[in-house]
């Protein structure tokens, strides 16, 4: 769906992501450093916060976490022609996939199944039809929204331990609303299995390991879908992904109702959401359920959150109404329609 940073996250936890800063925090036992990196993957900043009391192991584990990030960006980014993604949208075949790449298709087929295909990995061609009119200083004719849409169809993916090929002509993906979520729950995974204990994950989607310094969850300000200066919402990660979809960052229209997220099933941006922002056991299924929701809109999409345990959500609709669910990890002053988020 193009090069764009569709999520916002104010970090709000003391020391939060955004510089190379090394701090102390202190635990219940003895200084607890915290060193903050940050680097760009998959067409949006990452950074990573660690506390651990030996800096040294510290930084062996955030070296594996980034290790992982660069191994998936060489697998999945879009933008690169010589990942493995980019070859299968020149090609329409990949022989010998990397696991990840299988995994993370194999987890979007079956949200596209889930979701009644409002999910669909394969809606890159809309997105390039956009693209291209948009240097024109136009919107696509309806007859071109319709020859693009006929490359569309998660079903005509064949998935296999060794291949992936399309079986249809003209396809081509992106991973832009899985692979950040997949992104995350590999650095998490880096870190835990390095000893690290209390970490914080912005790889597109948001993840947590442990606590702050304070004692407690990590808490996030959740970008306001129409004030870039402003949140809509606190929340808390307790043990769960949070990740956001929304419609403010890559658009087509002035006025932001056509924009990089597509319904597969009209060809255009879907019309009842400003954001959707989903909490989920991994960042992987929160990444891939915000952007379903955000398609299917609440009606429809609530229902498919109901069915998977540990999912909540936080939904903005057009005209500003909030619609929060009762396992969404609201704060307690957390429902703001304002607030810096300098």
């Amino acid at each position: 769906m193009g090069r764009i940073g569709r999520r916002r996250f104010l970090l709000l936890a003391a020391g939060s992501i955004g510089g190379s800063a090394t701090g102390l925090w202190h635990g219940a036992d003895r200084p607890c450093p915290r060193i903050t990196r940050t680097t760009c993957a998959l067409g949006t900043e990452v950074s990573l916060t660690v506390r651990h009391p030996r800096p040294d192991i510290a930084e062996r584990a955030i070296s594996a976490a980034l290790g992982e990030l660069q191994l998936i960006q060489r697998l999945l980014s879009i933008y690169d022609p010589k990942s493995q993604v980019g070859r299968l949208n020149r090609d329409g075949a990949l022989a010998s996939p990397h696991p990840y790449l299988v995994s993370v298709l194999r987890q979007a087929q079956y949200m596209s199944a889930a979701s009644d295909g409002a999910f669909d990995v394969t809606v890159q061609p809309l997105w390039e039809l956009f693209a291209a009119a948009q240097k024109q200083n136009r919107l696509p004719l309806d007859s071109d929204v319709a020859a693009a849409r006929a490359a569309v169809d998660w079903r005509q993916i064949e998935i296999t331990d060794n291949s992936i090929r399309f079986l249809r002509p003209g396809m081509r993906l992106t991973l832009n609303g899985i692979a950040q979520g997949h992104a995350t729950d590999r650095v998490l995974r880096a870190l835990r299995d390095h000893g690290i204990e209390h970490a914080l994950i912005n790889a597109g989607e948001l993840n947590s390991l442990g606590q702050t310094d304070r004692g407690g969850p990590w808490r996030v300000g959740i970008q306001h879908p129409r004030r870039t200066d402003a949140y809509v919402a606190l929340a808390d990660l307790d043990g769960r992904a949070l990740a956001t979809s929304g419609d403010y960052n890559s658009k087509f229209s002035a006025d932001g109702h056509l924009n990089h997220i597509f319904d597969p099933r009209s060809g255009y941006s879907p019309t009842q959401l400003a954001s959707a922002s989903v909490v989920a056991p991994t960042a992987t299924l929160a990444d891939a359920l915000s952007t379903a929701l955000f398609v299917l809109g609440p009606e429809a999409g609530l229902p498919l959150l109901g069915r998977h345990p540990g999912a909540g959500a936080l939904l903005v609709t057009k005209d500003g109404e909030l619609i929060v669910t009762a396992d969404f990890p609201l704060c307690d002053e957390g429902m703001r329609d304002e607030g810096s988020a300098g």
